[in-house]
């Protein structure tokens, strides 16, 4: 067992606590990858040989400490690979470590029922398509011939399928890697009918997701908002900006056409989310010229507003409308 997979139950505010989160695994090994907004990639192959402790050991040696330290549980899923450690995440509570065995019969077992879009990597139409040809379980999968797989799909993606559902893991965990999407959440005490509130936590969320896009020094292509109801229900709409940005007037406005194309009717909103996805270096980004004296005005006040924040706080400037 060498890749532990680490789901934090995160609180809302979750952006305090994760650098210590992030820290504690560095006790261990440096060679872990962050896969936003809560999952942790953890390679212990070093830290097994150094530390004398296995991987199951190690995940309940994480769970104490974060518990211990920042009140934060955790899921743990322990497998050979990337993938598998993935894969056994999905089936793993707080206070039990999922573990997918080394050795191959025991992969094999642990994949064989499963269905088929239970494999990383694998859509729905991937799905559909193989489930059609009686191809369900990620057993009979790995029974097919590749040239079955590579017909009903395509020569690189058939054998990838063929190798995944085999128990073979090519992956590996990438340290320091870039983060591909920042995401936010905004919760309401109860469910909420009002508009306005809506629009508010929306401004808040996309004020956060500028701010922390610019400390970053990153621009977004995308942006993805997702409204959660009452019964449990959620609707996700994405659009792709006119140039990437971290411009926080720009992701406001994008959020709140989003908003307007659900045509929400009296619905009773538990939570609005936004995810800024396509990140890519600030530096690279191009940006229109504008001879609009007032958009540039507000690119200077955000400057001089991150300097605030980094220096007094997150919340010591912020819109009129949310400081209300």
């Amino acid at each position: 067992m060498t890749i532990l997979c680490v789901r934090f139950q995160l609180p809302p505010t979750y952006e305090a606590a994760l650098p210590g989160l992030l820290g504690l695994l560095e006790e261990f090994t440096p060679v872990i990858e962050a896969l936003p907004p809560d999952r942790v990639l953890v390679d212990l192959r070093g830290a097994e040989r150094y530390f004398g402790r296995t991987a199951v050991e190690f995940a309940s040696l994480i769970r104490v400490r974060a518990l211990a330290r920042y009140g934060i549980d955790c899921a743990i899923g322990a497998g050979p690979g990337p993938m598998l450690a993935r894969m056994a995440l999905r089936e793993a509570v707080p206070g039990v470590t999922r573990v997918v065995p080394g050795e191959p019969d025991a992969v094999a077992e642990f994949l064989a029922e499963r269905p088929v879009g239970a494999l990383p990597g694998v859509g729905g139409a991937t799905a559909r398509t193989l489930c059609e040809y009686g191809l369900d379980t990620i057993g009979k999968v790995a029974a097919a011939p590749l040239s079955t797989l590579q017909r009903l799909t395509s020569a690189r993606t058939g054998r990838e399928l063929h190798e995944k559902a085999s128990g073979v893991d090519r992956g590996r965990v990438v340290p320091n890697a870039t983060s591909r999407s920042l995401a936010t959440e905004r919760p309401f005490s109860r469910d909420e009918l009002d508009p306005s509130l809506h629009r508010r936590a929306l401004l808040s969320g996309t004020e956060e997701l500028g701010t922390r896009l610019r400390a970053l020094e990153k621009v977004c292509r995308t942006l993805t908002l997702t409204v959660r109801y009452a019964d449990r229900s959620s609707t996700t709409r994405s659009r792709t900006l006119k140039e990437p940005t971290a411009h926080s007037s720009a992701l406001t406005a994008t959020a709140y056409a989003l908003y307007e194309t659900l045509g929400l009717q009296r619905a009773r909103v538990r939570a609005i989310g936004l995810r800024a996805e396509g990140l890519a270096p600030a530096e690279q980004a191009s940006h229109q010229l504008t001879f609009d004296p007032v958009d540039e005005k507000v690119r200077r006040i955000e400057e001089v507003a991150d300097r605030a924040r980094a220096k007094f706080g997150p919340h010591a400037v912020m819109p009129g409308t949310l400081a209300a």
